[in-house]
């Protein structure tokens, strides 16, 4: 019994995730999710209590940490700079082209949508965030990049995927990605040779 319950926790995680990823938070309706979960009605809110709001901040938590482990291996396992850049490019690429454009950055769908509106979300985009800035920087430092402009480059770096991400979506075309992707190279090599 337990085993089933946990298995239709993670049944309603997942599903939302992917809602909320592709429509965001407002056009997600806890029906949908149910519905799309194959749950029993009245199910969310016992794993749930808090609703939507608290489902909405465990899934982008969630994601932020999957996306989160899958940029730290790309940047962990490149030779070079312009190798990870590439990487990063290609795996949010490659994401973006198999959703036929419809889900970007999971973590952006649901921040444009409910931050201003809710604490307890904003404050999980926030988390997620944090958290790939944070492994940015410590794969820079790593690299060469001197301490004091460490935390200013991720979070340039993050900020200039953010944007690319989202004009590829816009634009159904993978092309800003690349090209955020071979100036990004360029700007982190100088810092390190400064």
């Amino acid at each position: 019994m337990t085993a089933a319950r946990g298995q239709t926790r993670q049944r309603i995680l997942d599903t939302a995730k992917t809602l909320f990823h592709r429509q965001g938070y407002h056009a997600t309706g806890v029906n949908q999710i149910i519905a799309e979960a194959a749950a029993p009605k009245g199910v969310l809110y016992f794993h749930f209590p808090g609703g939507k709001e608290q489902l909405a901040a465990e899934t982008v938590l969630r994601a932020g940490q999957e996306m989160g482990l899958a940029l730290d291996a790309i940047l962990a396992q490149s030779d070079d700079l312009a190798t990870a850049a590439h990487g990063i490019a290609e795996l949010l690429g490659t994401a973006l082209e198999q959703t036929q454009f419809r889900e970007g950055c999971p973590i952006a769908s649901v921040a444009l949508d409910v931050a201003a509106d809710s604490d307890q979300v904003r404050a999980a985009c926030a988390q997620g965030y944090q958290q790939w800035i944070d492994l940015i920087a410590a794969r820079l430092r790593q690299r060469g990049v001197p301490d004091h402009s460490v935390h200013e480059l991720a979070v340039f770096i993050l900020s200039s995927i953010e944007g690319a991400l989202l004009l590829a979506r816009v634009q159904h075309d993978t092309a800003p990605l690349k090209d955020v992707a071979t100036r990004l190279a360029k700007v982190i090599a100088s810092e390190i040779q400064n």
